[in-house]
């Protein structure tokens, strides 16, 4: 081929952006197919070949990048894209790195045939010559799109004199592929005319005005052209409500990638992920209509304002959408419509009503999904995980105080960042502190809103429900603050600061929160969902903003207020520190952990009780029984309950009972330094009669539990227990009012596997039944605490590297212990454990003992669903368990008296039914003036009927179901009346009890199912 250009003579080029083609004395390629290694490798090969290059030779490298390696026809097509992408990205960082002199123009190349041989077999749509062509450009032009955005924004690679980088403005498609490429070497960048054959005429030449090799300097993009000539024009419109604008200039990440987190700029972050309830999810977010509340159902994940990504940032403000103006090949964000296991959710492991306690099932969760997807390089992409929660445990407080206190919740939330710190590389967490939910309440107080409270009132009854200026209101406010408060005491631990991959950040912002109002002064609902209480999109864009601010804010100095009505702009990062900020780059100091409390030298409690007195006269009925009214204890049961070892330090001490310590019926010294109900008990009379002291059974009192007993056996020590009662002096025997307490099952269900017929759930239940008719038919004035047997599978991971934990917890107990983990055994005596606490509450609710006034049997379910304690550590604590690793400590007993006390003064059907081991001295819940009365099946009911007749015993003959109590009625109400209120109440109150239950029972099975499920906290005990 003759040239038609003259070389100019010129003297050697002292900038990339002032080369001639003449001063080229190096010319290279990569990425041509069939070529050796892949693009990292070539970028290595070549750099070392240019080594011996010297200062006056320049170099130009063509790196080519196939379209056709893209499979055009195949639904992750965008991921090979972004796959093929970030190859390129990683052989020009090593090209930055080390080569000098050099200009690289990257082509996009899509010249081959209809049909490449290289193509892989997998791709056989391309065979499909009507579709192929169409297919592949698109997936060129994404290619061209996706490698055009990247290289915009990773401007280092431009900035040196001696070397750049150029993205060809078009793909290479035409078949003189020689011509085309020297046309594209040249400037002008925009202009040129396409190379249509062969003709020498076509060649193009430098001229005078235009010399150079183009590069981004020397020859601007038609973007970068209008850009310069009417920015104004060229910036994209911005939706005046939901986009936002950023004002960042410099959107480069580092220049090679951060070794750690606190050098961590925006553009490094590859991934994006996010864990918590519904404000994640984002019900109802996109809801357009305001009054249909079935829209709040919708999670609208694409729109939610820490892990959404739909459509970009001028249409849609989320920090991923933020991000992506750093890193358009950001990956992780939802996208559109969907629960958390639908494909579009990705990485959003929120799930609508999930509290603290679902948050290490989520961490698991995200773990598997980002070890297991190919869009993520578990080990060496940058991770942002958002974590939002804690309303739901605030809503659900006043439910259960203890269950849902601050310690509790934080140390759920505790578990799930351990969970995260110990496996998830290379990850900054952003741990949004919950928001201050109080001024919320505003919305359901002006009625000319029109706001469902109604519904709020059954999603969240505790912060919707108390009247202002009541003792519940400033309960919850108090809760709300302590729950922010403890959230940043955890992170103020600096457990999370032990390496420099990953850290844990405490974002403010939604401390302090400003209700948006209108012009009038009231709450502006257009900030909400239809129900009120869920978020719309203009308050996820503004909680968007707000956690970004807050990200490029230093610790110590964050930003802890969001007034929705003054609208957040978007801030950048400094200039002089650019990492998203921590505590170290912050010079931050921690301020640790709290002071450790002095050594626990008892297991007393703290007694705080004003109300303590007796009933005036003795009640004659079970249902008006007061504290102080019980005179006599006794118990029956196993070892548990004679406390076999409870204070053995070795095995020679394993076969002591230490009964005056024993949790229901124990007696020993004080409640300040021994925790029983017995003792509690004394408070309330200081001359109870019946429990239990010292070790051994010379001071047995009416402990008459055996240890190794079975259910079988129980009849046979309520006889003896009757007997002694009858024949001790110091209890009489008709008048005296009585507490009994039966706690059995463990043995039976421990040996269930060595004999199934006599241990069957229905002997299990015959057996109870005779004990509690025996009980029934001979002993007035009783009440009767059952426990329901406990939820045993937790002992499996009690473990202690000693010869009683490894040799007799199985001997104790093998048809829990030995078998393996998902074998068929195991799994059958969890069916079993389950069946026998059925049969039980089957009995007792059966109302088979209600027929009496001065008796009655009361189910305590707090072991029905056992947790097993654990330390800070998160396994399980050794200090609640004997030396065999299976009865109980004196420390173990200890709560499980709290635990039965203060089950013994919750209502029928909202009991706690599952032990909270904390030893928390102050955990003993008191008699209320509105309810001073120890809680039964009758009083339970929102009107306790009331009866002034003599209770009588008598014996029941038959199992006939609960003789219900016959108020006395006035004469004057006419009998056509009581049918009819008795009609008409019946039917509003299935309607209302089945709304309110069907919601409640939702949530009581997700709480089971927690407990079930936990890991950290041990699936049961």
């Amino acid at each position: 081929m003759t040239s038609l250009c003259s070389p100019a003579p010129a003297l050697p080029a002292s900038s990339v952006h002032a080369l001639r083609p003449a001063d080229i004395a190096v010319v290279s390629t990569m990425g041509i197919p069939h070529s050796h290694g892949s693009l990292l490798e070539q970028a290595e090969d070549l750099a070392l070949s240019f080594s011996n290059q010297t200062d006056r030779d320049w170099g130009l490298v063509l790196l080519f990048v196939p379209a056709d390696s893209v499979c055009a026809c195949s639904q992750q097509v965008l991921t090979q894209v972004e796959s093929a992408v970030k190859e390129v990205e990683v052989a020009l960082e090593v090209l930055l790195k080390k080569l000098h002199h050099s200009l690289v123009h990257v082509v996009v190349w899509s010249g081959l045939s209809d049909v490449p041989s290289h193509q892989d077999r997998s791709c056989l749509c391309m065979e499909e010559k009507a579709k192929q062509r169409l297919q592949r450009a698109v997936s060129t032009r994404a290619l061209q799109e996706s490698l055009d955005s990247v290289l915009r924004r990773q401007r280092r690679l431009s900035e040196r004199e001696d070397f750049a980088v150029l993205l060809h403005a078009s793909p290479v498609v035409t078949d003189p592929l020689i011509l085309q490429l020297w046309t594209n070497l040249l400037q002008p960048m925009a202009g040129q005319t396409e190379v249509k054959d062969n003709d020498i005429n076509s060649i193009s030449c430098p001229t005078d005005e235009q010399p150079f090799l183009r590069t981004q300097l020397n020859s601007p993009s038609p973007h970068q052209e209008r850009s310069s000539t009417n920015s104004r024009e060229a910036r994209p419109l911005i939706d005046p409500i939901m986009g936002s604008e950023l004002p960042c200039t410099d959107r480069s990440p580092s220049p090679t990638v951060p070794t750690s987190v606190h050098e961590l700029q925006p553009g490094d972050i590859k991934v994006v992920a996010a864990l918590g309830d519904s404000l994640t999810a984002g019900n109802g977010v996109g809801a357009k209509d305001p009054n249909n509340l079935l829209l709040v159902m919708n999670e609208y994940r694409g729109l939610s304002w820490s892990i959404g990504g739909d459509h970009n940032l001028t249409t849609v403000t989320t920090l991923p959408n933020i991000l992506k103006e750093f890193n358009p090949l950001l990956t992780g964000f939802s996208t559109g419509i969907g629960n958390e296991d639908s494909p579009k959710a990705f990485l959003n492991q929120a799930v609508p009503g999930a509290t603290s306690s679902d948050m290490t099932t989520q961490a698991r969760v995200l773990i598997d999904k980002m070890k297991n997807d190919s869009r993520v390089d578990f080990q060496n992409d940058w991770k942002l995980i958002t974590m939002f929660i804690g309303g739901n445990d605030l809503c659900d407080f006043c439910t259960d105080s203890v269950y849902f206190s601050a310690n509790n919740v934080v140390g759920r939330i505790r578990e799930a960042l351990d969970i995260l710190h110990r496996e998830v590389p290379r990850a900054l967490v952003n741990l949004a502190e919950l928001l201050h939910i109080v001024p919320l309440r505003q919305l359901h107080q002006d009625k000319s809103i029109n706001c469902p409270t109604w519904f709020v009132n059954i999603v969240c009854p505790c912060v919707v429900k108390p009247n202002e200026g009541s003792r519940e209101l400033q309960s919850l406010q108090d809760m709300n603050r302590a729950y922010q408060s403890k959230m940043r005491e955890l992170v103020d631990t600096g457990r999370y600061d032990t390496h420099d991959n990953f850290t844990v950040v405490l974002q403010p912002f939604l401390r302090e929160v400003y209700l948006p109002l209108l012009e009038d002064g009231r709450p502006d609902r257009s900030f909400f969902s239809p129900d009120c209480f869920h978020l719309s999109e203009k308050a996820h864009r503004l909680m968007a903003s707000g956690i970004w601010n807050n990200m490029v804010e230093p610790v110590g100095n964050k930003t802890f207020s969001q007034d929705f009505s003054a609208g957040v702009a978007l801030q950048c990062p400094s200039k002089t520190i650019p990492f998203l900020r921590t505590a170290h780059n912050s010079n931050y100091t921690y301020q640790g952990p709290p002071p450790s409390p002095p050594p626990i030298t008892n297991w007393g409690s703290d007694f705080s009780c004003v109300n303590t007195a007796p009933s005036e006269t003795v009640p004659t009925s079970v249902h008006r029984l007061k504290p102080g009214d019980i005179k006599v204890v006794a118990a029956v049961g196993d070892s548990l309950t004679a406390a076999f070892g409870a204070k053995a330090k070795n095995m020679l001490q394993l076969r002591t009972e230490n009964r005056g310590v024993a949790w229901s019926i124990g007696g020993d010294e004080t409640l300040q330094t021994v925790t029983t109900l017995p003792n509690i008990l004394k408070k309330f009379n200081p001359n109870i009669q019946g429990m239990s002291k010292g070790d051994g059974k010379r001071q047995t009192g009416f402990n008459l539990a055996v240890s190794g007993a079975k259910i079988s056996g129980i009849p046979g020590q309520i006889k003896n227990l009757i007997d002694a009662m009858k024949k001790n002096s110091a209890v009489d025997f008709q008048n005296d009012w009585k507490l009994v307490t039966l706690f059995i099952g463990g043995n039976d269900l421990c040996q269930y596997c060595n004999d199934r017929a006599t241990l069957s759930p229905k002997n299990y239940s015959s057996h109870m039944m005779a004990s509690l008719d025996l009980l029934y038919n001979e002993v007035p004035r009783v009440m009767v605490n059952v426990l329901g047997i406990l939820e045993i599978i937790g002992l499996r991971r009690v473990k202690r590297d000693s010869l009683g934990c490894n040799l007799l917890q199985k001997n104790v107990c093998p048809c829990f212990i030995q078998p393996g983990e998902d074998s068929m055994e195991l799994s059958e005596i969890k069916r079993i454990n389950r069946e026998l606490q059925t049969e039980t509450e089957n009995l007792i609710h059966s109302g088979r003992y209600d027929s009496r006034e001065d008796f009655t049997v009361v189910l305590q379910p707090f072991f029905k669903n056992s947790v097993v304690p654990v330390n800070t550590e998160g396994k399980p604590d050794n200090t609640y368990f004997s030396v065999d690793c299976f009865h109980f400590s004196a420390r173990g007993h200890a709560d499980m008296a709290v635990a039965l006390w203060n089950n013994m003064l919750e209502p029928v059907g909202q009991k706690q039914t599952y032990n909270n081991f904390t030893n928390d001295r102050n955990s003993i819940k008191c008699p209320t003036e509105e309810q001073p009365y120890i809680f039964t099946n009758i009083n339970s009911l929102p009107a306790v009927p009331t009866t002034t007749t003599t209770t009588t015993t008598t014996t029941i003959q038959t199992p006939s179901t609960s003789t219900p109590l016959n108020p006395t009625c006035s004469d004057n109400v006419p009998v056509w009346a009581a049918a009819v209120l008795a009609v008409t109440g019946l039917l509003i109150g299935w309607g209302l009890t089945w709304v309110l239950l069907s919601c409640k029972e939702k949530r009581n099975r997700r709480k089971v199912k927690m407990v079930e499920e936990r890991e950290m906290k041990g699936t049961g005990f």
